[in-house]
């Protein structure tokens, strides 16, 4: 059974992914609307792996005896700027998820649930891993001598798996 700070907190979480989710639908948008189809589909698969960490959140507290919840999800931002300026947004929004992934971990230490350090672990090595590809992409963007290396890019980031 999951102790009821910790199934609060995971909620939080949830909540958070499903915001996450909605800033990089609005990113994705914004970029087609733009002309980047590439990022855009980029962006449309990012926002839906946050939808995913949400659903994933959601059952494992179930498993655990606890209640998953679907609270207000805040409006996200709309403008966006340039191409470099919406990915250097992505790279600050991943480090403060990783900092909220954190403070998860550090919950599920304080009430001594290693089951959920064991699960919310594999967050924080995911979160490694989304700091390093937002801030790859930010140096390539900051390369990009032209609208050519851009676009160039685009098409790359497109093909997205």
């Amino acid at each position: 059974m999951i102790s009821e700070k910790l199934q609060n907190a995971i909620n939080e979480q949830i909540t958070a992914e499903m915001w996450s989710s909605n800033l990089y639908l609005s990113m994705s948008f914004y970029l087609q609307k733009e002309g980047f189809d590439g990022f855009a589909s980029w962006m449309r698969k990012q926002s839906q792996e946050e939808l995913q960490h949400a659903y994933d959140l959601a059952d494992y507290l179930v498993k655990r005896g606890g209640a998953a919840k679907v609270d207000k999800i805040d409006v996200v931002p709309q403008g966006w700027g340039s191409v470099q300026e919406v990915f250097e947004h992505v790279y600050k929004h991943e480090c403060h998820v990783s900092s909220l992934i954190d403070e998860l971990v550090n919950v599920a230490s304080e009430v001594k649930d290693k089951a959920s350090q064991d699960f919310l672990w594999g967050y924080v090595r995911e979160q490694v891993e989304e700091e390093a590809t937002a801030q790859n992409i930010v140096e390539k963007l900051r390369k990009c001598g032209d609208v050519a290396g851009i676009l160039y890019l685009d098409d790359k980031l497109g093909q997205r798996k």
